[in-house]
Order: C-alpha cells, then sequence, then structure tokens
C-alpha cells in the first residue's frame, strides 16, 4: 500500500496529458491526416501488380525483352484523357502497355493495362521513340519538370518492372528510364 500515491500521481498525470493531447488534437483541426505513401487504406484502392500484368493474349517468355518508363508529359489524368490529349478517338491507341497513375485524374500509382498490352502487340515508334518491337513501354502520369513521380509512382513502376522481369526473363541491363528518375 505504499505505492497507492505514486499510483494516484500517475492516474493524474495520464489524464491531463491525455486531455491535453485531445484539446491539441481539436485546436488542429476535424480534417483526417492526408493519405499520404504511409496510409495502407491508399493501397487498397489500387490493382495487384500480377492483375496488371495479365493479359488476354497468351504471353511468351521470350516475346518481350526491353521494359522503357518514360514520362507523360502532362500534369495528371488517366488513359481516356491521355488518349484524348494525344488527338487519340480511342483508348486501344494509346501507344503503352502501361500507364501508372499519380492522382490527379486517376489514383495515386493506379496501373492500367492499355489494349496493346492485352493483344500482347508491339507500340510503335515516333519521334520520342525508337525501340524494338520487343520493348514493353510504361507511361508515368507526371511531365517531370513540374510534376514529379509520386513516391507511390515510383514504387509501383519497380514492382510492374520486377514482376515484369521474372515473367519474361528481362535484363536489368536492358531497362530504361527518364535521365532524371528517383532510384
Amino acid at each position: 500500500m505504499a505505492n497507492q500515491p505514486r499510483v494516484e500521481k500517475v492516474w493524474v498525470v495520464l489524464l491531463i496529458s491525455m486531455t491535453v493531447g485531445a484539446t491539441v488534437l481539436m485546436a488542429l483541426g476535424s480534417t483526417p491526416p492526408s493519405a499520404g505513401p504511409f496510409c495502407l487504406s491508399s493501397y487498397y484502392k489500387i490493382n495487384p501488380v500480377e492483375a496488371a500484368v495479365t493479359s488476354q493474349a497468351a504471353q511468351v517468355p521470350y516475346r518481350w525483352n526491353c521494359v522503357e518508363v518514360y514520362y507523360s508529359g502532362t500534369k495528371g489524368g488517366n488513359l481516356e484523357q491521355l488518349a484524348a490529349l494525344n488527338g487519340l478517338a480511342y483508348t486501344e491507341d494509346i501507344n503503352c502497355h502501361f500507364v501508372i497513375g499519380n492522382g490527379v485524374g486517376d489514383g495515386d500509382g493506379q496501373m492500367t493495362s492499355t489494349e496493346k498490352w492485352q493483344k500482347q502487340w508491339s507500340v510503335l515508334p515516333h519521334k520520342t521513340w525508337y525501340g524494338s518491337g520487343q520493348t514493353i513501354r510504361i507511361c508515368v502520369m507526371a511531365d517531370g519538370v513540374a510534376v514529379r513521380p509520386t513516391e507511390c509512382q515510383v514504387r509501383r513502376v519497380g514492382a510492374l518492372i520486377e514482376e515484369l522481369s521474372q515473367r519474361f526473363e528481362i535484363q536489368r541491363s536492358c531497362m530504361y528510364y527518364p535521365g532524371d528518375w528517383p532510384q
């Protein structure tokens, strides 16, 4: 019973600290913290990499031998908006295999496979790309200057490339990123 005054003091200090903590939280406002990269709820809203990599057409192990990651040149958007910005009538005409959203128009880290990936078709060379018919192109929704890729996009691209490299035995030396890509 000699500890009785000590226990009472601990309870009083605990009660005071909880009251002060609750008062501070109420003073900060009623809005919840933003869902940052630490928030698991944001990851439940995005599709698994394995689901994005599956396709309607049969996947042959040596069909692909290279991966290129590039910026969309936009501040955000999704597959439909990207098609419209490129003057395309249909999303099937997008010249990449995957689009990774940044939270503006599509979920942050949301991975969308295009019709070209679903049918295992090659993308067409054009003015900003001269890859081969065995190159997988991944479009990251960002312009690389004013809008940098988010941490979630970087992680999702890494996970996608890891899955693709295992599935198609693509060497690390055949992975191409924008010059300022965060490592």
